[in-house]
Order: C-alpha cells, then structure tokens, then sequence
C-alpha cells in the first residue's frame, strides 16, 4: 500500500454508476425521486475509493454527466433530456439555487482529508507510523514531500494539506508540541512570520519558549524581539487556559473539534474554491420551507 504502485484505474466504477443508471431507466420517477436515489445511492458507489485515492478528474466529470443526464432526463425513457443547468451549479447549496447534489471532486478532497487528520491526531496507529518511517521520519505531516517513488495513496493525501491546514488550530496545554512557525491559528487566521533573525537559531522554537515559565502567560518582551508589534497583540490574545495541559490539534468547523467530511466539504465550497459565479442571487429557501410534496417544491425551484 505504502510502496510504489502505477496510478490505478478506477473506470469500473463508471461501469457499476452506468449499470445502476439503466435498472432505473423504465421506471417513472419524478425529480424528487432521482434526487434521493442520485444522492443516496449514485454518489456512494465511490465513496470507498474517494477515501483512499484522488480519482481522475476526466472520471470524475463522466460520473457527473451521467448523473446529470439522468437527472434532466424524461421518466420512463431513455431521453436524456434538456439539461437546463451544469452540475457545478446543481451542486451548490439548495439556498444559493443548487439541489445540493455532491461536486465528485471536491468531495473527494474532503475525503482524502480525513486520512490526513488521523495522521496528525493519532500518531500512534500502526498505519500512521507506517507512513511516517517510510515518507517523513525527521518531519511533521505537515512538513513531509512526496519523497523517493510515493505511493499513489500518499500523492493523493499529500494532495489535501491546504484543506487540513485551513481549517485545524491547536488548542494550547503544557505547549510544549506547537511550533511558532509555519503555525496558524495562534496569531488570528494568519501564520507567524520572522521579523528580525537574532544571532541566535530560532528555526525549531515553541509557544512554550514564549511563555513565562512560573506563569502561564505570554512573555511579551520576548514576542516583541522576534515579531512586530501588530502580531504580538494577536499572539496575547490566544487565551492559556491553566485546565488544559495536554496541545492537541482541534479542527475548528466543529462543535467537538473533530474531523468530519461534511464540514471540510463545506468549507471548500464557501471558502476555499471560488465557485460565486456558480450561485443564483434569490432567497431560494422559502421554496425548501414550504410545507408541500417535494415534487412540488421541484417543479416551484425549477419554474424560478
């Protein structure tokens, strides 16, 4: 798994999507019911292998296509229909004048992305070590390269860092783990930068060489050495709570801290990506609210 391996080929899935698709192309489904069986049922054909690796983006888009076609298609036939809108569209959130079907790709970052977590919130897995000994023995996760003849596992989670940095902070205990540099969510939503480099090396320092060692507070002249003084107001403001004693890495689109996939897909797509262009302007949720048949509603949104 951890060794070098071809980049694989994943199409059997389109074939096992296209084979589902045509068992339901004699029956009359309304919208409302293409959208349940297209999100609780097509789009979780791949859900075992968007955990593991990035799939193609040409595969990606033919999955999506399919589903597309079988959405807009007419009931009972083999019509593909008019397609009024792209998927890019269909995907956004039912406010923002979507059906809040799963773009294939960024779902499958988010994916990748609990993969990642586990390696930096459970170090100890036999797993984790694994990949630790063979891609980043002197680093942290977040350090680590792609290295000598990776894995196509590895490439892909290497491919996810910028959501697990986006969206994790350390909760601060004995601080004795969290490094100053390259660390967000000390300083407000930015990382730390050098300002003035001493005659002595700083590269490895941590919060807990910034905090007065009889106290749990900030040691202030020393911030003020190494930083300007508009991110040393950032940094005193990070409250030390004297009850935690042990850093740990939260994320912070929870309520409990905990990795999940929906709030990482979440924040891509009101975050990260730019996907405004793809949103309709409208209060789109009044039509969701109405207590009537979902087809109904359907045939409302599709109308506006």
């Amino acid at each position: 798994m951890i060794g070098r391996s071809k980049k694989a080929n994943f199409y059997f899935v389109k074939d096992r999507v296209w084979k589902k698709i045509n068992s339901w192309s004699s029956k009359c489904l309304s919208k409302a019911g293409r959208e349940v069986l297209i999100k609780s049922m097509l789009q979780s054909i791949p859900t075992y292998f968007k955990s593991l690796f990035t799939l193609p983006y040409s595969l990606c888009d033919k999955i999506e296509k399919m589903m597309n076609s079988l959405w807009w298609g007419h009931a009972g036939g083999q019509s593909k229909g008019s397609h009024w809108m792209s998927w890019d569209r269909l995907s956004m959130h039912k406010n923002d004048g979507g059906m809040g079907f799963k773009s294939l790709r960024t779902f499958n970052l988010a994916m990748l992305g609990k993969q990642g977590w586990r390696f930096l919130t459970n170090p100890h897995t036999l797993i984790a070590r694994m990949f630790k000994a063979r891609y980043f023995p002197n680093s942290t996760f977040f350090e680590a390269t792609l290295g000598h003849k990776p894995s196509y596992v590895w490439r892909s989670i290497c491919n996810v860092k910028f959501i697990l940095k986006a969206g994790n902070r350390w909760k601060i205990g004995d601080e004795s783990l969290i490094p100053i540099w390259n660390n967000n969510r000390i300083a407000g939503n930015g990382y730390l930068t050098l300002q003035n480099q001493g005659p002595t090396p700083i590269d490895n320092l941590k919060v807990s060489d910034c905090i007065l060692p009889e106290e749990k507070a900030w040691n202030v002249p020393f911030l003020l050495s190494i930083f300007d003084e508009n991110i040393v107001n950032q940094v005193v403001n990070t409250p030390l709570y004297p009850s935690v004693h042990d850093d740990r890495l939260v994320w912070t689109k929870e309520y409990n801290d905990e990795y999940f996939v929906r709030s990482a897909y979440r924040m891509c797509m009101q975050e990260l990506f730019d996907v405004d262009h793809f949103k309709a302007q409208g209060s789109w949720d009044l039509i969701w609210k109405l207590k009537i048949l979902a087809k109904v509603k359907n045939i409302i949104w599709r109308v506006c």
